[in-house]
């Protein structure tokens, strides 16, 4: 049976681990924020922070990632923190990254449509087996309404969704009000439990599998 102090210690822990992701992707979505890992160590605290852009995370002479672990600890409680700035593998198949880089789109006034179209064939093409978009608000006219487009397979319910499908939610504040942008990616390399696989035997293995032929007195040939 777990333990009272280890079950508030996890509640914390991921409480806290929420608080510098909300935190993180507020500031730093020009940056193309993706994910921040948290470490507890003998000395401190270790931050490990995925982002498309990282140098705009380290900033000219490490400014901006000095005033960074400040805020860490002044306002999470991180003691002797240690950030590490690491880019992301493949930005393309970051839900969170492509779901930023439509809200700088939507902010630079691109056709929504448009923006949808390329992010979508942009995933597609780095080898995605499925990816939906999802834009909603005030799209055109004063009714909030939503636009989606989908390519591929998209997995919605059971046990592969889980490590299959990477899935982000993120707001845009324009002139006629909030936008919300879902991008949910299916990640190719993996297979599904059920997937079927035929097998191609050459000329000298299926030959193998026959079964030997007989004579007319029931015997098998060579006999």
């Amino acid at each position: 049976m777990v333990g009272p102090r280890v079950k508030s210690y996890f509640l914390e822990y991921g409480l806290k681990k929420l608080m510098i992701d909300e935190f993180l992707a507020h500031y730093f979505k020009d940056a193309g924020y993706a994910d921040v890992e948290l470490y507890r160590t003998p000395t401190g605290y270790r931050v490990v922070i995925h982002a498309e852009y990282p140098g705009r995370l380290i900033g000219r002479g490490g400014s901006v990632i000095k005033k960074l672990s400040t805020i860490l600890q002044n306002k999470f409680g991180l003691d002797n923190v240690n950030i590490t700035i690491s880019p992301v593998i493949d930005p393309d198949l970051n839900a969170r990254v492509v779901a930023f880089r439509i809200v700088r789109a939507l902010e630079k006034e691109i056709p929504f449509r448009r923006v949808m179209m390329y992010m979508l064939k942009r995933v597609m093409d780095a080898g995605a087996i499925g990816a939906e978009i999802i834009i909603s608000g005030k799209l055109r006219g004063e009714r909030a309404t939503y636009e989606k487009l989908k390519a591929g397979k998209v997995y919605k319910a059971g046990e592969p969704v889980e490590y299959m499908v990477d899935r982000a939610v993120v707001k845009a504040l324009l002139k006629p009000g909030i936008f919300g942008v879902e991008v949910v990616i299916v990640k190719p390399g993996i297979k599904m439990p059920d997937h079927v696989e035929i097998k191609t035997l050459k000329p000298e293995e299926l030959e193998a599998l026959k079964p030997a032929k007989t004579t007319e007195g029931g015997g098998s040939e060579g006999k």
